[in-house]
């Protein structure tokens, strides 16, 4: 299955410009929406770069014509003729709720909306849509370009051949689908955030260094990075967001550590803010 021809993504961060990139490589036409002209632009900015990167690994790659079919602005009715658009604010309930009203509105009756979310209730969010049968979640990892999974989330209304549909076309990607039922944290969060906030305890508690626990997982389980500099790279916000939404469905065990809490608070958020765990530079 191919890529949609026209895809439209709600936010142009860091997580919708990769789902952008990852669709304009696939050959889709890309429209991106921010809430105004400056986010727009920097949004177009971060595509651009992104794209720029891949033309320098791959030499057969027309950054020219890559760019040409990438959209950004302002206005939603651009989605009018979209037959995906993906969701992608940041992870936050009432954010999300009026974020996807707001696409609802314009698009057109065969089209699938789907929720770029780590951890909120696809079925939550469902309730207030104007076709539940159409909607699901695709959660993209940061960053999108180099990562090798999407989660695909399917509510308990959502048609089987709009998940069908989800599965070709994140193969199209070049990426693996995974299919998971509606559920707290699905897999992929509940399983990750576990295993960094035990890191982020034993931090606290002086067990051992940042460097020497991540290097437990990385040397003594093979994991491609420990789970403190994954922290940093997901970002101690998103961290500390999807925790306390993990917490009020699944219990205590999901507590954000005080640590994690005081981080966020003092704006050491990991890479995008420059420290967290590590120490980053802009590249």
């Amino acid at each position: 299955m191919n890529a949609p021809d026209h895809v439209g993504v709600l936010g142009g961060g860091r997580m919708g410009a990769g789902i952008a990139h990852a669709f304009l490589l696939a050959g889709a036409r890309v429209s991106i929406v921010e809430r105004d002209d400056e986010s727009a632009d920097a949004a177009a900015h971060r595509v651009a770069e992104s794209i720029r990167r891949s033309a320098e690994r791959n030499p057969t790659l027309d950054p020219a014509e890559v760019s040409a079919r990438l959209r950004t602005g302002i206005d939603l009715t651009v989605f009018t003729d979209a037959g995906l658009v993906v969701e992608a604010v940041p992870e936050d309930r009432g954010l999300k709720q009026d974020a996807l009203a707001r696409v609802d509105a314009v698009l057109s009756d065969g089209a699938v909306l789907a929720s770029n979310t780590s951890s909120i209730s696809i079925d939550d969010l469902a309730a207030e849509r104007r076709d539940p049968t159409r909607f699901l979640g695709m959660h993209f990892f940061n960053p999108v370009p180099a990562s090798a999974l999407v989660e695909i989330v399917r509510g308990a209304d959502t048609d089987a051949d709009v998940v069908d549909s989800a599965r070709g076309w994140v193969e199209a990607l070049g990426k693996t689908p995974i299919v998971v039922r509606d559920s707290a944290g699905f897999a992929s969060s509940r399983l990750g955030v576990m295993l960094g906030l035990e890191a982020i305890r034993m931090l606290e508690e002086g067990v051992a260094s940042a460097s020497d626990i991540d290097a437990a997982m990385t040397l003594g389980y093979r994991h491609p990075m420990g789970p403190l500099r994954t922290t940093d790279i997901v970002g101690l916000d998103v961290r500390l967001g999807i925790a306390e939404e993990l917490a009020r469905e699944l219990g205590d065990r999901f507590a954000p550590p005080q640590l994690l809490r005081t981080m966020v608070a003092e704006g050491r958020l990991g890479r995008k803010s420059g420290e967290g765990f590590y120490t980053w530079n802009e590249e």
